[in-house]
């Protein structure tokens, strides 16, 4: 007689290269060949905001360039210690915008989830660095309070996930939470923002491809990069995979100086998203959250960026200048009646 053995259940490999991601700022020093004397870190920068880089996007930085702009995005600096007037703890207002655990609608027919606290990168201008995601997001409640706001409002037809980065959930959690949604009839659209398919390519796999695309809903996924440099052939695979479960690709990217506020940066990101099936979408002001008024770029820059990139890209190219202001029934434009 043949006697049973449970089944072993094998960690995905995405999961695996998360729970390896770097989290000292002495051993992302050591991987990239710098030194502290090369750089302004703050240890105290760290311990309010940790590290967090996955292998992946480490490798994609610059050996032995303190300037690096992907380096400039994750790590922790002196800088972020100044108190500047304006700059707060919740620059967008998501606390007063919550209308059911884990759930905030600010703009007409759309609600968000807040899935997650988790994410995959830690990005140091991050709008949601502060906010509290222990006692905040949608899980808390195994999803029922946001789920039944949603029921309630036949107004909704959008939902979108975030987070935190909703794909650092697995994908059983994460399939179980859409179907709930697919079976709330005037729900037709469902977006998702993740940095994920940026920084940890190996999370579009074909569990998560399979899910996607059996949807009935029609699924935007809005990722986030801001560099032309964080695109390799990896990101490329990962995001050719999502294009062809059906999925409508959009990029969003944060003005941020030293990183990506030259025309010439922004020119080569909208050329090569396009080139990886990915249609530039919003270029945000950087929201004044604490910690990241060293990224700030003044909207008389930005508006001359944008009127630079008119004249060079054609206009689905182009993204549109927006920044997020409180109590606002959407974006606004930064340039009036600029169509993109």
């Amino acid at each position: 007689m043949i006697t049973r053995t449970d089944t072993i259940r094998q960690t995905p490999f995405w999961q695996r290269e998360l729970a390896e991601s770097i989290l000292n700022i002495d051993d992302l020093l050591r991987y990239i060949h710098l030194d502290r004397a090369d750089t302004d870190i703050s240890d105290i920068a760290h311990e309010e905001f940790s590290l967090r880089i996955p292998i992946a996007y480490a490798d994609r930085i610059k050996k032995s360039d303190p300037d690096d702009p992907l380096l400039r995005q994750i790590l922790p600096l002196c800088a972020e210690m100044q108190s500047v007037p304006g700059f707060n703890h919740d620059p967008v207002a998501d606390q007063q915008s919550v209308v059911a655990q884990g759930l905030l609608q600010k703009y007409h027919g759309r609600a968000l989830i807040i899935t997650t606290g988790a994410c995959a990168i830690h990005c140091r201008y991050c709008f949601r660095r502060h906010f509290p995601y222990n006692a905040s997001h949608a899980a808390v409640s195994d999803w029922s309070g946001a789920l039944d706001y949603l029921r309630d409002n036949p107004l909704i037809s959008e939902v979108i996930l975030s987070g935190g980065d909703p794909l650092t959930l697995s994908d059983t959690r994460l399939s179980k939470l859409v179907q709930k949604i697919e079976a709330i009839p005037h729900i037709k659209t469902l977006r998702i923002h993740s940095r994920i398919p940026v920084v940890l390519p190996s999370r579009i796999c074909d569990k998560l491809l399979n899910w996607i695309g059996k949807s009935r809903l029609n699924i935007v996924m809005v990722i986030h990069c801001n560099h032309a440099q964080e695109i390799d052939f990896s990101v490329i695979d990962a995001l050719q995979s999502l294009k062809n479960a059906g999925v409508t690709l959009l990029n969003q990217s944060v003005l941020l100086a030293g990183i990506n506020n030259t025309a010439d940066a922004l020119q080569k990101l909208s050329e090569v998203l396009f080139s990886a099936g990915v249609l530039p979408y919003y270029l945000h002001l950087l929201d004044p959250v604490a910690g990241a008024a060293h990224f700030d770029v003044g909207k008389p820059q930005a508006k001359n960026l944008i009127t630079s990139l008119q004249a060079r890209l054609p206009g689905y190219l182009v993204p549109r200048l927006v920044q997020e202001i409180a109590g606002e029934p959407s974006k606004t434009p930064v340039i009036s009646g600029f169509m993109g």
